[in-house]
């Protein structure tokens, strides 16, 4: 099978017959439109888009973002042993490394890659591989990472370790499943056992005093400093976080997809205090970023009342699953939220870094979290 490579660095200079060819579309993580919204709100960020061509069509997609990382960022909150640390801090020199991201680094979620139905998945995958490895050639790369396969993924994703590729578990992607016969709120509460129908009525009891709006784009633009300051909020009581992103991009989402990105805005005392952002993709509810002023937030529940809201507009848009995201585990369990495997893959642009920094990322360990069994 011959396949050829075409590395774009702008949606906008991709011919819109390769979307056609690829029918990817539908999915809205791999539209021109979103993925334009992220380009046009990240200026500080080298985007490039990956086709693999047969016979003149396009049968694979990837994107990637080249992006800067603190050492710290990557090593704090990691289980591992002083000495690995040391030898870790040692490969990299520096305070901050450059970073090759495979996949979107702003979704949690197998949303990077596609693969057209009906072509060899492996072989097109491995062309994948080798066209990330042509954009090694920047000189401040030191490290790419691959990320977020599901595990029916992993017979072909696995085959990045012949390209020098270590594997490694990340946190999981939290879901709730909806059933068809909750049309409301209450008929989930009802569905759930008394204890947590009790902290699920809590959140809201304490959370009465918040004011709630939903956003349009004008009040994502009026509002847009304090949303990227409650934002910042939630990144640094994040255990990792590979980029932040610029919120302008909520304004260009909002602008292109309408009632399908949500953004709800929790005021106290007309001061916003708090916000919850999510994407109608298909069937599917997927909860992105949210904001917390954290000073708040034990006294309202800012971020109990986000979650219970979330469950509402799965209900409210009919959907049939919510994508709670990673982080938080066990407090998403509690509302029935359940795990779902993510795998990455990672390895440093040379060989003798690479071979000391594959130990490292065998030991990683994501943190172990109750799981909780909410209904009845």
């Amino acid at each position: 099978m011959s396949l050829t490579t075409e590395i774009f660095r702008t949606v906008d200079s991709i011919p819109k017959a390769y979307w056609e060819s690829l029918n990817c579309t539908p999915n809205i993580y791999y539209s021109p439109e979103f993925l334009r919204a992220f380009e046009i709100g990240n200026t500080d960020i080298e985007f490039n888009y990956i086709f693999i061509l047969k016979n003149a069509q396009t049968v694979a997609f990837a994107n990637t973002q080249l992006v800067t990382i603190g050492v710290e960022t990557i090593t704090k909150n990691i289980k591992m042993s002083g000495k690995i640390k040391r030898v870790v801090n040692n490969v990299f020199c520096k305070n901050q490394i450059r970073v090759l991201f495979c996949g979107n680094v702003f979704l949690s979620g197998e949303y990077g890659t596609f693969l057209k139905e009906g072509e060899p998945k492996v072989e097109t995958f491995n062309a994948i591989a080798k066209a990330v490895k042509k954009l090694y050639t920047c000189k401040r790369l030191s490290t790419i990472f691959i990320k977020d396969f599901e595990d029916e993924s992993l017979y072909i994703t696995d085959h990045l370790k012949a390209f020098g590729y270590a594997s490694m578990h990340v946190e999981p992607n939290m879901f709730i499943y909806l059933k068809p016969e909750w049309h409301s709120f209450d008929d989930y509460k009802k569905a759930l056992k008394s204890k947590y129908r009790v902290k699920a009525n809590r959140a809201d009891t304490k959370s009465e005093a918040l004011e709630e709006k939903l956003f349009s784009q004008n009040d994502i633009k009026t509002y847009k400093d304090e949303l990227q300051e409650l934002y910042q909020n939630t990144i640094d009581n994040a255990d990792f976080n590979a980029q932040i992103l610029n919120l302008n991009t909520y304004i260009h989402l909002k602008n292109t997809f309408k009632d399908k990105f949500i953004v709800k805005g929790y005021f106290l005392d007309n001061k916003l205090v708090g916000f919850l952002s999510a994407m109608q993709n298909r069937a599917h509810l997927d909860a992105h970023f949210i904001g917390i002023d954290y000073s708040k937030n034990k006294d309202y529940s800012i971020y109990p009342r986000i979650l219970n809201d979330y469950v509402r507009l799965g209900i409210e848009t009919k959907s049939d699953q919510i994508n709670l995201g990673r982080t938080a585990s066990e407090i998403k369990s509690t509302l029935g939220a359940k795990p779902e495997t993510l795998t990455c893959y990672c390895r440093h642009k040379r060989y003798l870094p690479n071979q000391i920094l594959k130990p490292f990322i065998k030991n990683v360990q994501i943190k172990s979290f109750k799981q909780h069994q909410p209904f009845k």
